[in-house]
């Protein structure tokens, strides 16, 4: 279990309501600065929605969203990104027909000033070669950089995914469903390269693979209907009754 820190991110009564739909109902919760925390719950509880709100794609429909202390709620997902967050997605979007090297080059440009001008000077492409040569290393795909994405496997298109997050050198990381997908042999490698993030990095995974989630979080927030269930630490999790019967089923004994 990691010391806590003081607060990065801070919700404060959050909710995002579709008309009469109240997808997440009022929900507050802190992540420590370097924490690890699960975000568990049936599907329709609202875990990615609650994603949505934290990375502003759409913003609250009330509460408030603060970064170090500093209101974020209205900004756009691209002033978030700039602020330090990031996040990856369910279904991966890349570039299929570009190498693992260029779709990364693309991320560690996507957040520059000058990302649209044709003209770069040395420092500038030293910079993001770093940042590349980074996310490569901490993904385990430093021999697949020259591979065209179409020509990886799925699960290593998953790994670029994460690879192309961690360009923008977040400080904290939205995984939403990171496993999703992948074989039992892809998700143990998955598990090694999340495991080995920076301590520093600040991390929310959403993860159906229950046994996989908490095996690398220190906090677990389990959700239902639009809101917060329980929350403590994995092992309370797994022996948490409502869970059981909520998340998991009800057991069979009863």
């Amino acid at each position: 279990m990691r010391t806590m820190n003081p607060p990065l991110l801070k919700l404060e009564d959050v909710g995002i309501h579709f008309g009469a739909l109240k997808a997440v109902d009022g929900i507050s919760l802190q992540v420590a600065a370097g924490e690890r925390v699960a975000i568990l719950g049936p599907n329709g509880a609202g875990k990615t929605t609650l994603f949505n709100a934290i990375s502003g794609m759409p913003p609250p429909t009330c509460g408030a969203v603060l970064l170090d202390g500093k209101d974020i709620t209205r900004l756009n997902p691209n002033g978030r990104a700039q602020r330090g967050i990031a996040r990856t997605f369910q279904i991966t979007n890349l570039f299929f027909g570009l190498s693992v090297e260029e779709n990364l080059l693309l991320a560690a440009r996507g957040l520059g000033r000058v990302k649209f001008s044709m003209w770069r000077s040395d420092s500038a492409r030293g910079v993001e070669q770093q940042l590349v040569d980074s996310a490569l290393a901490k993904c385990h795909l430093e021999s697949k950089r020259h591979l065209l994405v179409k020509e990886i496997s799925y699960g290593e298109q998953r790994q670029l995914e994460l690879a192309m997050s961690l360009t923008s050198s977040p400080r904290l990381l939205l995984l939403d469903e990171p496993a999703a997908g992948l074989s039992p042999a892809d998700r143990v490698v998955m598990a090694e390269v999340i495991r080995g993030l920076p301590a520093t990095l600040s991390l929310i995974l959403i993860e159906h693979d229950i046994d996989l989630a908490l095996g690398l979080v220190d906090r677990v927030v389990c959700m239902h209907q639009g809101k917060v269930l329980v929350e403590g630490s994995p092992d309370e999790i797994r022996g948490n009754a409502q869970v059981q019967e909520i998340y998991l089923g009800r057991p069979r004994h009863a």
